[in-house]
């Protein structure tokens, strides 16, 4: 974080010093929630969890370096005491926002968020000094804490926003204002929370509305390819920029295809020029993400030329994101279990079926959680797609949602062995181990709260003679 005084952040604050021998000592280190992670000069933010009150904590950060605590009460140590501690973090980060020369960049998205931001980051680092979220850490903590993360070398702040309700992004907005404000989808996530996609829409939309006018910098970067995107135009008074595979999109890509290993190529335009790209992710999914990387690349002054070069060589940044990994005896793991809905599953299931071409290819798959009323037919359809990309054999792993992959599976001709149902992780590894042929290819995905993680880790472990190697 730059440098603050105590007193200053009580006074941005709204809070109270408590056993502070000198106001004027400075936090120089980072701003940290989890104690472990305080050192010199770091100030710890302690919540009040249901297991865990970070208030206990308060005397072992203070002795491994911190400067003081931000709690809601006196801990015997150098402290600043506020009535709510998430409100005094976001007030901090809209403080030291406001301090920095940084242009602010806002994502959000049903699909695709951290895998855009990780995009972003890669790309604009080779401009100037970026500080990005870390990992999915896109709300109402994680946010600011990103923020306060910058220094005064920052020139880039690229932070993912998330969303479960309608006012989620308006607020987040205010915390740390934007300059650009991408929005690449709107999907089926969190459609039972939301009620459909208008009100997704709705939610998503606030980051175009929170942005300054054309006359003062604001550039809304907007996906040509979803109707409920591209109609955020008429949202904002900002600068709109186009990204997709629409001919009318500011920033577009052609000749689109996917090498023989599933990774996609294409040639980007952008209003300065055109270049080609050949990506080392996995999947078409990726070329929108990276369109919209580029638009906002593009927007910050970067040349086709230098984001292509950057978009060829970016890797994924994140865990359990289509991370692959070569076994030994020549068995692919798709590792791509961080989170799922109708939408990246299809892409998945699209990115497995390329990677797969003249091999035995296996989906390993699970609950997409949170699309209430939609549960039944989007898990039945995504069964039905596993079949018509004829997946070797599509293994659902669960309860009534797995279920219901397997009957959309056997619905559109997936019988006999070709589709099995297991009741849960350890029941899947077991059958991948006894029936993995050295060649085959594997995709496990389900969301987050399913744990699908430790099927593919097993399976990387699994048979491994020597140092397993990731790409």
């Amino acid at each position: 974080m730059i440098a603050l005084s105590l007193a200053e952040i009580a006074e941005v604050v709204g809070g109270q010093t408590h056993d502070i021998p000198d106001p004027s000592v400075q936090v120089t280190g980072p701003v940290v929630r989890d104690s472990r992670e305080a050192g010199p000069g770091s100030l710890f933010v302690a919540f009040a969890g249901e297991r865990v009150d970070g208030h206990d904590f308060a005397a072992s950060v203070v002795e491994a370096g911190a400067v003081a605590v931000l709690g809601t009460r006196p801990v015997g140590v150098p402290a600043i005491v506020v009535d709510d501690v998430q409100t005094a973090l976001g007030a901090l980060a809209r403080h030291v926002v406001r301090r920095l020369g940084a242009t602010l960049v806002a994502l959000t998205g049903s699909a695709g968020k951290t895998s855009t931001k990780d995009l972003i980051a890669q790309v604009l680092q080779r401009k100037a000094p970026t500080v990005f979220t870390p990992g999915s850490l896109n709300n109402e903590i994680g946010l600011p804490l990103t923020a306060l993360s910058a220094t005064e070398e920052t020139r880039f702040l690229v932070l993912e926003m998330g969303a479960r309700g309608i006012g989620h992004i308006s607020y987040l907005a205010g915390l740390t204002p934007p300059k650009v404000g991408l929005v690449l989808n709107v999907g089926s996530a969190h459609i039972g929370e939301f009620g459909g996609r208008e009100q997704i829409a709705q939610a998503k939309g606030e980051l175009v509305e929170a942005l300054p006018s054309e006359a003062d910098g604001g550039t809304a970067i907007l996906n040509a390819d979803d109707p409920y995107v591209r109609a955020m135009a008429t949202r904002t008074k900002a600068k709109v920029i186009f990204f997709g595979e629409s001919g009318e999109a500011d920033v577009r890509a052609e000749n689109v295809r996917l090498t023989d290993t599933g990774q996609p190529s294409f040639r980007l335009h952008t209003p300065s020029g055109a270049s080609d790209v050949t990506m080392r992710l996995y999947g078409e999914h990726h070329v929108s993400n990276a369109l919209a990387a580029a638009a906002v690349a593009h927007e910050l002054g970067m040349s086709a030329d230098e984001i292509a070069v950057a978009l060829s060589e970016a890797g994924s940044l994140s865990r359990w994101r289509m991370e692959v990994t070569e076994r030994p005896d020549g068995v692919t793991v798709v590792n791509d279990a961080y989170n799922a809905n109708p939408e990246s599953m299809r892409a998945a299931l699209r990115a497995l079926a390329a990677m797969g071409k003249g091999r035995r290819t296996w989906a390993v798959l699970g609950k997409m959680a949170e699309l209430g009323d939609e549960a039944l037919a989007e898990h039945d359809a995504v069964g039905r797609l596993a079949v018509r990309l004829n997946v070797s054999k599509l293994v659902a792993v669960g309860g009534r949602e797995a279920a219901w992959l397997q009957l959309g599976a056997y619905n559109e001709g997936s019988w006999g062995e070709e589709s099995v149902h297991v009741s849960d992780a350890q029941a899947a590894v077991d059958l991948l181990r006894s029936e993995l042929r050295p060649g085959d290819v594997v995709l496990v995905k389900a969301s987050r709260s399913v744990g699908l993680e430790s099927v593919a880790q097993a399976l990387v472990e699994t048979g491994a003679e020597g140092e397993v190697s990731a790409r």
